[in-house]
């Protein structure tokens, strides 16, 4: 323990919370039961008093290994899921001498099947814990089932999945961040103005979690405020800038009233570049994710705003607390919500993930 718990007994702790001290027992050692009411109020206390069991006495005492296996997209430089990746690695790197080891297993964020051939490798391998970036719901709800048999522990992170076991997760509320990125733009062009929403074709049978709960809070949005203009939608590729370009040429030549646009993934560059060649102004545009592509737009000025979540921070408390429930018994709270960062040219360069 620190200087300010080597005094503090579990009896204080549960007088503290207002609970038995068999209820902080569990909490502390994972033992039986716990109300969700009753683990919030005994982690508020630890977290209070700086609680925290002597880790590298257990961890050295016990001599266990771990195994922990983080089930992210592949990623290119610069991209989104770098960060997230850097963050499990640096978790990774705080623990190592406690014994836990970290896996990657990579999946096509724009093809659900490859998710579901990735899994299959997942359970062809031993591991202690799954970090999952929950993309496609359908396919992470079978994975979280056979895990729930197993009785192994894992987290979400990128966006939340309802009424799962999932030991926690780590991220931002994705629909209140599509009515933030509503609010910014009808601010601008006002409730009766036409909009575009750009989207990424998928391969599959599902589109991104994320994305479709981000577009659900924003048509809420919509809906709320009696919003009497006209969404208009394109579908673009990942990987074919010809087919964007043709597509988006298209689009604008039948439709030269739109006065914003929104991308609810992280690939809002590739309309802000068309844009920029074509020389196109006065044109409102939010996307999402402070990655460098879209930051450069954004300093450019072709991108009005973007929304951020720190996804560094996310890959690193997913696995943190992987690690912190495998060695210490420390149950986490369920949700954890990240700050939704809004960011525009003049503070973008001032901006910190972490």
């Amino acid at each position: 323990m620190t200087k300010d718990t080597e005094n503090i007994r579990i009896k204080d702790i549960a007088q503290m919370a207002g609970v038995s001290a068999g209820t902080v027992d569990r909490v502390l050692h994972n033992r039986g039961r716990v109300s969700e009411e009753n683990l919030k109020k005994v982690n508020a206390v630890l977290k209070m008093v700086n609680y925290q069991p002597n880790l590298i006495a257990r961890s050295l005492a016990s001599k266990k290994q771990y195994k922990i296996v983080a089930i992210i997209p592949s990623f290119k430089k610069g991209e989104y899921w770098e960060s997230i990746s850097k963050g499990i690695d640096k978790a990774g790197n705080e623990f190592e001498d406690y014994g836990v080891h970290i896996q990657k297993l990579y999946f096509d964020q724009y093809d659900n099947n490859s998710l579901n051939k990735t899994v299959d490798e997942l359970f062809q391998i031993s591991f202690d814990a799954v970090l999952i970036a929950s993309l496609f719901a359908n396919s992470v709800i079978s994975i979280s089932e056979k895990l729930d048999e197993l009785n192994i522990p894992y987290n979400y992170i990128d966006s939340n999945i309802s009424g799962q076991n999932q030991l926690a997760y780590f991220g931002t509320n994705s629909f209140d961040s599509g009515v933030i990125g509503a609010k910014i733009l009808l601010n601008s062009i006002g409730k009766d103005a036409n909009i575009l929403v750009s989207r990424m074709i998928h391969s599959g049978d599902q589109n991104s979690n994320q994305s479709i709960n981000r577009e659900a809070g924003f048509n809420s949005y919509l809906n709320t405020v009696g919003y009497t203009g006209k969404v208009h939608y394109v579908d673009l590729k990942i990987g074919s800038s010809v087919f964007n370009f043709s597509v988006l040429d298209a689009f604008f030549e039948s439709q030269n009233n739109i006065k914003g646009i929104i991308v609810f993934n992280s690939t809002c560059h590739k309309l802000a570049n068309y844009i920029k060649v074509r020389d196109i102004h006065n044109l409102i545009v939010v996307g999402y994710d402070a990655i460098e592509e879209n930051a450069n737009v954004l300093r450019e000025g072709y991108i009005t705003a973007l929304i951020a979540q720190r996804p560094q921070l996310q890959g690193y408390n997913g696995i943190k607390s992987l690690c912190e429930y495998l060695i210490l018994k420390k149950r986490p709270q369920k949700e954890n919500f990240m700050p939704i960062d809004i960011l525009m040219k003049e503070n973008v360069d001032y901006y910190n993930e972490q």
